[in-house]
């Protein structure tokens, strides 16, 4: 689209299109995205003096910030406040829109990662804003338009789609381990004994630092995977198979108490509002 400015996410060094956004005299500042990669790739961890709000228009992104993992499915957003150090990961094509915050623009922005719905309105802002010029005019039309951004990311409803992730050793050595083989439905014993821990140890331990039960936490890690594959497109008996469940329909029934809607519906919703 004309007028759009469209960084490459995965070489944005080398875009003409690309400005750091710490450097634009402007309380928003805000850029299409964009990547045709076949494969996976990441941005390796960094931070930014602006806050980032980044919507997710087609496939699906996770981000890495200290303390937990966020996935992005389409028609979610993600806010990631100002100096968090953060790594993204995109596997497979990905279009949105990104809209760099100073910290001091609005109090009422969240003070803490989190992923977001978003509505029609805001999705059309961010469009608009990352057609306008970097230095646009101030105290008219566009002011008055980036006050409204403001206020729909501002009243945002949080989605639960966030992994906290453990700092202890031990749990994040069986961490990696659940997440690299999800379909190991291994008892709370078994787990126990593989990293070299008493099952009371372990059941403290991970409440500790994750503030979820064991079975809660791998529950959320099933949902955090599932949303990923399914924006991949995968089947629902698929991510059920991936996942250990027995059956699709055990699955289905996990995904729809935790999410509020079968999955199906959950992921139609979301290609639907990208086409409206």
């Amino acid at each position: 689209m004309e007028g759009l400015r469209i960084p490459i996410l995965t070489d944005t060094s080398h875009s003409s299109e690309w400005v750091e956004p710490d450097e634009v005299a402007r309380p928003v500042v805000a850029y299409g995205v964009a990547s045709d990669e076949i494969g996976a790739f990441e941005l390796d961890m960094h931070r930014h003096a602006k806050g980032q709000m980044l919507l997710v228009q087609r496939g699906a992104l996770s981000i890495k910030v200290e303390g937990g993992l966020w996935i992005v499915p389409p028609r979610s957003a993600i806010w990631v406040p100002c100096n968090a150090l953060h790594a993204i990961k995109v596997t497979g094509a990905l279009e949105g829109y990104s809209a760099f915050i100073a910290p001091d623009v609005d109090a009422r922005l969240p003070q803490a990662c989190c992923t977001v719905s978003v509505t029609p309105l805001l999705r059309e802002l961010l469009v608009r804003a990352a057609h306008l010029p970097l230095l646009y005019d101030e105290g008219g039309a566009n002011s008055r338009m980036i006050a409204v951004l403001l206020d729909e990311i501002a009243a945002a409803k949080v989605e639960d789609l966030h992994l906290p992730m453990p700092t202890d050793a031990r749990l994040r050595a069986m961490a990696d381990l659940m997440m690299a083989v999800p379909s190991d439905r291994s008892t709370l014993e078994s787990w126990a004994k593989r990293v070299g821990l008493s099952e009371r140890t372990l059941v403290r331990l991970i409440r500790r630092e994750t503030g979820m039960s064991f079975g809660r936490w791998r529950q959320q890690l099933g949902i955090i995977l599932a949303v990923q594959w399914l924006a991949d497109s995968s089947s629902i008996q698929q991510v059920a198979a991936d996942l250990g469940y027995e059956s699709a329909p055990s699955f289905v029934t996990m995904f729809r108490k935790t999410l509020g809607a079968p999955p199906g519906r959950y992921m139609a919703e979301r290609h639907f509002a990208r086409r409206l």
